[in-house]
């Protein structure tokens, strides 16, 4: 398969996305609505799906705050629908 990969960020630019999956050597990250592939070398081996990351150039970090906020609300969210 022929992926495009997003060219390196310049200096000032960041990106903030959620990992949606992994892909053999790539991560599919969700940004704004859309799904960019990323090499996965890239990011940090402790990185999964759910996750919020910056991309910062070619550094990622994962916002362990805002994964955490994410996770909790999509959580609520769950037992509201399951409710009895």
């Amino acid at each position: 398969m022929d992926r495009k990969l997003p060219l390196l960020l310049k200096r000032s630019d960041s990106l903030k996305g959620i990992i949606d999956r992994f892909e053999g050597d790539f991560v599919v990250v969700e940004i704004n609505g859309k799904t960019k592939d990323f090499l996965r070398t890239q990011f940090p081996k402790e990185a999964k799906p759910g996750d919020v990351v910056i991309i910062e150039k070619s550094n990622v970090t994962i916002a362990k705050d805002e994964t955490d906020k994410l996770r909790k609300e999509i959580e609520e969210l769950m037992n509201e629908v399951w409710e009895d």
